[in-house]
């Protein structure tokens, strides 16, 4: 039985792989249906990550089509070292650190007077969401904006190991390869992020259910 299982995970990855590189050698073709099929598959996930990490829809879909021009001008150097996923979930991390960076150094100075925060919560009724992250499929809405909250709080560091683990539910190679760490960095900022999440969360949970999803350990 073990042995089917191996066989069968590892001929799911081969497919993978050989839809990858079919995709890959029409982008680079420049085929309008390799642009919108990869557009297809990876522009939600890739909008999800960016503004889990910068909790600003407007920053999101800037950081997304900066990804996505990256990832057109760029595909020609991709050498299959990585997964396509992998390549662009990359990008995308690389992208809101300097979304962030910038934010930091010029938007703090700025007062929005015309923003109403009731849109910048409200992301989820103008994104069309192509699959539920596993916070939103456990919590309700209350309960999804405590996570979002929390998750601005912590250390971006961390938070980026948290968000490519509890909600992207990338392995923990898969966040080595992104983050550009080993795997124990990874393992450790995914426990220090949920602990810190979990000091959070605590005065807010408190008299509530448990929050499983925030677990002691990283494994």
């Amino acid at each position: 039985m073990a042995t089917q299982i191996l066989d069968l995970n590892l001929n799911l990855e081969n497919a993978a792989e050989a839809d990858d590189q079919r995709l890959i050698e029409s982008l680079r073709a420049g085929s309008e249906l390799g642009y919108e099929e990869l557009l297809a598959r990876f522009q939600q996930p890739a909008y999800t990550l960016a503004f889990r990490l910068l909790n600003n829809p407007s920053e999101a879909s800037d950081v997304v089509q900066e990804v996505f021009l990256k990832v057109f001008r760029n595909i020609d150097h991709f050498r299959g070292q990585s997964s396509l996923k992998t390549w662009i979930y990359r990008i995308t991390v690389n992208e809101a650190h300097n979304a962030r960076r910038w934010f930091f150094r010029h938007r703090r100075r700025e007062v929005e007077l015309d923003t109403d925060p009731r849109e910048v919560r409200d992301w989820r009724d103008r994104i069309a969401d192509g699959g539920r992250s596993p916070f939103d499929v456990v919590f309700d809405h209350e309960q999804a904006g405590m996570i979002e909250a929390a998750l601005e709080k912590i250390n971006p560091v961390f938070r980026e190991a948290v968000v490519l683990r509890d909600i992207t539910d990338l392995s923990y190679d898969e966040i080595a390869e992104i983050l550009g760490v080993s795997l124990g960095t990874v393992k450790s900022r995914i426990l220090r992020g949920r602990e810190a999440m979990r000091g959070e969360l605590t005065g807010e949970l408190r008299g509530r259910r448990p929050l499983h999803l925030v677990p002691t350990t990283a494994e």
